[in-house]
């Protein structure tokens, strides 16, 4: 339930996005006094201003009150504001307690259990594969958190579900201090988020905070093959669950010579029915499957088991994940616009069994793209590197793949990636960077793509160094 001490005073909402204005609802509803704020000012924020306004939250936009949210009772941060922002730090002088809506959220589903799933890639098939599960299962379930849907929209339903599938940040993981989930999954770890971390330490030390709270009854489920992961989990009390590509000594494996999945020593389908790409995807998969089944024993039944399989072979990629856009004139265009850092892009190469152009580029997260060569040796045609972090690129990989620097222009670099692929290649968009520098999210880059890639050949375009760096 809503701490009293929440409800002593005012309640400041910083941040006006998806989940500022699910927490600022459910806050008010609850029956908090509410002053929400945003230092932006689009047409989207004005909407929900409005909305806010008609169920009595006072709103700013395009200016924090600092004295008002310095006497507030608590702070509640959308994870988009970083802990270095004026508001938080006028916050954290004034001794105000700072949560993230997804704290809101559970503190009024105490009632809910939930799958709580992070780690630096894979969290978002993961967890969206274990609210599939759960679902076919018979479950009432929900994906929510980091995956898109915000928990406090869920908490707002009149009658919230039985599970939750939760994707969790490094970011709401700094503001959630009560999660507490029924099974736990850290899917991997490697350096992400320079651009707002200190160090990668500093990231490592968010991600640590999903154990704040175990217990000798909580159950952990941790990349048994990830040496940053298992050094984290080390000591944590609970139960540990491993999942593994390679190890049939683990809790969940891929038996690569029968082409199964195996999960607690029971084969579960063949590998030709999971209709996802890549061994990452697998190692997904076996993560979800483990952590729905070690929830419950009910999910560990004949017919449970039954019934998981079928879930996973009914999943399909996520859009901007590895999705496939289209095969024309035998060219297979890949949507990976979800690869927001090194690693993901490195899993995303390392998958691919044909020739490949890979479009990199973004916003300069702070990482060498030198971590890309081997996996480009292998099947690198050429790389089209764009945005801002072009030159980066070009620099780190000239010496490794022909390396194309283009500018800002996304329809130029799919252009150019049309007039340099032929029949049995493949196109990948896997920008190991950010979007900010030229769209509005991952989603919009990923659907620009998309468009791109279906829509009929135009005029071709040449870099601004034609042929290429070598």
């Amino acid at each position: 339930m809503m701490p009293d001490a929440w409800l002593s005073g005012e309640v400041a909402v910083i941040g006006l996005g998806r989940s500022g204005r699910a927490a600022a609802l459910l806050l008010r509803r609850s029956g908090a006094r509410v002053y929400a704020s945003d230092a932006g000012s689009s047409g989207a924020l004005e909407s929900s201003a409005q909305e806010l306004r008609g169920v009595g939250v006072a709103v700013d936009l395009g200016r924090h009150d600092l004295a008002r949210i310095g006497a507030a009772a608590l702070v509640v941060a959308s994870p988009g504001v970083p802990p270095s922002s004026v508001p938080l730090v006028a916050a954290r002088e004034r001794g105000v307690p700072i949560v993230g809506e997804v704290e809101v959220a559970l503190r009024l589903l105490d009632r809910v259990r939930y799958l709580a799933v992070t780690g630096t890639n894979g969290k978002t098939t993961t967890t969206a594969l274990a609210g599939h599960l759960l679902a076919a299962l018979g479950h009432d379930a929900v994906a929510a958190g980091n995956i898109g849907t915000a928990v406090a929209e869920v908490a707002l339903r009149p009658t919230p579900p039985a599970w939750i599938a939760l994707e969790v940040s490094s970011f709401q993981l700094h503001d959630t201090p009560s999660i507490d989930p029924t099974v736990g999954v850290l899917t991997n770890l490697s350096p992400d988020h320079l651009d707002r971390y200190p160090g990668v330490e500093a990231y490592y030390a968010d991600k640590r905070l999903l154990f704040r709270n175990a217990h000798a009854e909580s159950h952990w489920v941790i990349n048994g093959e990830d040496a940053r992961a298992r050094a984290m989990t080390e000591g944590v009390p609970g139960v540990q669950h491993c999942f593994a590509l390679e190890a049939p000594s683990a809790d969940a494996y891929y038996d690569r010579r029968a082409d199964t999945l195996v999960v607690l020593d029971r084969p579960l389908l063949p590998r030709r029915e999971l209709a996802l790409l890549g061994d990452h995807n697998v190692a997904n998969a076996l993560a979800a499957v483990l952590a729905v089944a070690v929830a419950d024993p009910a999910h560990r039944t004949p017919a449970a088991w039954q019934r998981l399989a079928s879930g996973l072979r009914s999943f399909r990629a996520l859009p901007h994940r590895l999705e496939i856009v289209g095969e024309p004139d035998g060219v297979l265009w890949i949507n990976d616009s979800k690869a927001t850092n090194v690693s993901s892009t490195v899993v995303a190469i390392a998958g691919m069994t044909r020739p490949t152009i890979v479009l990199l580029g973004g916003r300069h997260k702070g990482e060498s793209y030198a971590g890309l060569a081997e996996a480009l040796r292998r099947v690198g045609k050429r790389v089209l590197a764009f945005g801002e972090a072009a030159t980066i690129i070009e620099a780190d990989l000239g010496a490794v793949v022909p390396v194309d620097r283009m500018g800002f222009s996304f329809s130029d670099v799919v252009a150019r990636a049309r007039s340099l692929a032929e029949r049995g290649d493949a196109v990948l968009l896997s920008p190991a960077c950010s979007s900010f520098d030229m769209f509005e999210n991952y989603e919009h880059r990923g659907a620009e793509f998309r468009r791109l890639a279906l829509a009929p050949p135009v005029a071709q375009v040449g870099a601004l160094h034609p042929g290429g760096s070598h």
